[in-house]
């Protein structure tokens, strides 16, 4: 199975896919997160400290994989970007400043939405309610490992709307990713702590 047919699988050092039996996260733990009824559905991943040269890893990473994709600035459909035009585009003045928006298909049913607001920050949004059941855990893990390993950067992805907590990411020591949040608690879209759903 390749990829895009929802397989679990790994990625080597430079990001290229190969194949793995054990996935990073089980959905049994971290299911919850992925509630969109507890929590608000698209959350937010970042990658901090980036580049324009970690833009065009990011571009070249979605290219090499075959990744489908549509690119628009300020709206308007656009060709395959190079992050030094995305970055020209973001950091315009306020007049001719516009965001450039690289939406990805991983796979057909997962959709993943990056905007340059600043080449310091590569953010990107996810769909909770894309993002049910082990397999489609594994692509998203997939992904975030893919650019991580790519950048050599941490890739967080945090509740949406806050900043303070990464639910789960990317980690550079460890080569992979991995739950962050506390397994016994989780954040509702309130901040407030309250009780995993079935936990004792």
């Amino acid at each position: 199975m390749t990829f895009g047919q929802l397989d679990p699988e790994n990625h080597s050092a430079d990001g290229r896919i190969r194949s793995m039996s054990v996935p990073d996260l089980l959905w049994d733990d971290v299911k919850h997160l992925f509630d969109p009824q507890l929590n608000l559905a698209l959350p937010d991943v970042v990658v901090e400290e980036t580049t324009v040269d970690d833009w065009q890893a990011l571009v070249d990473l979605v290219g090499s994989e075959g990744w489908r994709h549509a690119y628009s600035l300020g709206g308007e459909p656009m060709g395959f970007p190079s992050a030094a035009g995305m970055a020209a585009a973001a950091s315009g003045t306020s007049e001719s400043r516009l965001t450039p928006e690289l939406r990805v298909w991983p796979v057909p049913e997962i959709q993943m939405v990056f905007r340059m607001y600043q080449p310091e920050t590569i953010d990107f949004d996810v769909d909770l309610r894309e993002l049910q059941g082990q397999e489609r855990l594994n692509v998203l893990v997939d992904v975030l490992r893919a650019i991580g390993r790519r950048l050599g950067k941490s890739v967080l992805m945090y509740p949406e709307g806050s900043g303070d907590r990464p639910d789960l990411g990317f980690d550079v020591e460890a080569g992979r990713v991995v739950l962050m949040a506390d397994p016994g608690v989780y954040d509702g879209p309130s901040g407030d702590h309250v009780g995993r759903p079935g936990a004792t």
